[in-house]
């Protein structure tokens, strides 16, 4: 048997401003993890595309191989590290 409540039954007048205020704090917080998530990853991929333009000799001047540039700059995206390793 299924039971139906209305749901402006479930909080007072007094507790509404308080819910919605939580409920949009919340809601807040989500968009902008996700939208620093998103300018993390496209940060990654620039560097990413900028150190793929190296010639080979410049990425072993750096410290790097062709076939680790994606996890180098996996590793420096995932440590949030704001250095520009482009200048190195």
């Amino acid at each position: 048997m299924t039971r139906h409540t209305n749901i402006l039954t479930l909080s007072t007048p007094a507790d509404a401003p308080v819910y919605l205020s939580r409920c949009f704090g919340s809601l807040a917080a989500h968009i902008v993890a996700w939208v620093t998530t998103c300018a993390d990853y496209y940060a990654a991929a620039a560097l990413y595309e900028q150190l793929s333009r190296l010639s080979d000799a410049e990425l072993k001047r750096r410290g790097m191989t062709r076939a680790e540039l994606h996890r180098y700059v996996f590793e420096t995206t995932a440590r949030g590290s704001s250095t520009d390793c482009t200048r190195v």
